[in-house]
């Protein structure tokens, strides 16, 4: 027997507290660290971005987002047989229990549903997607609750001005749900661990205490140059796994880092920009997150739409990267 895969709820979280990029560069200057609106928007197109409170964790948010996305597909969480967290600010120090787990729990999944946490970084939605459409087209799980949950405000040094203007925290999440039709209609993942430095944390820990740096680090001129090839080559990689064009597709949602990457992605696939979602400039760079809060956004304002083919791509620290085509 043939299973598909198909996207049958979004749902997404932002917390509360927007900080503007005005209000980011006052609190900047306080600390004698020079940028400006202008500066910020320049490079990256980030005008806004949200920040959780003291206290909030990636499971709080992910909840959250799993609760609207489970509302959306008119199922209990009882009815969810998997879920896949795709985080890299995860609960717990070390990652364990995962915070899919936690997510688990605070919903009140009894059914022995399994649980596990992703780590792909910003491509960690896409990954995340695919293992669910995998064990579900096995035939193994029947619906599927598919997170993407970060807080990377808790890992930003506010004294380098370069990384900590481009990232906000948010959960977005999508029920996946055993098909007759196909919904996911293709999927590739790629990684190349010999860049892992020019996106990373680099501390670890030892001994109950940090050794080296628990802030984010970023080459941006070394990621930038990476993700546009990355991502154009992938994108036209499932166009072909799907027996499709650039030009069948409704929409590009690819990972809300940095507008002229976006940008750049869409020339190269020689894709309108009206066809892309862009939430970057609100939300900033939500890494796992950035995907499916994007996506939510533009299913519940009516721009994606039922039977719409739409290309989810990411690219992240690994350096992972990867795109899924699936129709609504």
């Amino acid at each position: 027997m043939t299973f598909f895969s198909k996207i049958v709820g979004t749902g997404s979280y932002l917390p509360p507290r927007k900080v503007t990029n005005q209000e980011l560069a006052e609190e900047l200057a306080a600390k004698g660290i020079e940028t400006s609106h202008d500066w910020i928007v320049s490079r990256s197109g980030i005008e806004a971005r949200h920040y959780a409170e003291k206290g909030a964790l990636a499971s709080d948010m992910a909840v959250v987002a799993a609760q609207k996305a489970l509302e959306a597909a008119k199922m209990q969480a009882s009815d969810i047989d998997l879920i896949i967290m795709a985080t890299s600010t995860p609960d717990f120090l070390g990652g364990f229990p995962s915070t899919a787990c936690v997510v688990q729990r605070k919903l009140g999944i009894q059914n022995g549903a399994a649980a596990m946490d992703v780590q792909a970084v910003c491509t960690g939605f896409v990954y995340a997607l695919t293992l669910a459409d995998s064990l579900i087209k096995t035939g193994a799980h029947k619906n599927a609750l598919i997170i993407g949950a970060e807080v990377f405000s808790r890992i930003l040094n506010f004294e380098d001005r370069t990384t900590c203007v481009l990232f906000g925290d948010g959960a977005g999440a999508v029920v996946l749900s055993r098909s007759e039709t196909p919904g996911v209609l293709a999927t590739k993942l790629h990684a190349d661990g010999s860049y892992t430095d020019i996106l990373c944390v680099p501390g670890q820990v030892g001994q109950g205490a940090v050794e080296g740096s628990a802030y984010l680090h970023m080459d941006g001129q070394a990621v930038f140059k990476l993700a546009v090839t990355a991502l154009d080559k992938v994108a036209n990689e499932v166009l072909d796994m799907a027996g499709l064009k650039a030009t069948d597709i409704d929409w590009l949602v690819p990972h809300q880092a940095n507008i002229r990457i976006m940008h750049g992605t869409a020339k190269k696939m020689q894709l309108p920009l009206e066809k892309l979602i862009v939430t970057v400039d609100q939300h900033g760079n939500t890494s796992a997150a950035s995907i499916p809060l994007a996506l939510d956004l533009a299913v519940r304002d009516g721009r994606i739409q039922a039977g719409h083919k739409v290309l989810l791509e990411g690219v992240g620290g690994g350096f992972t990267w990867g795109a899924a085509i699936v129709q609504i």
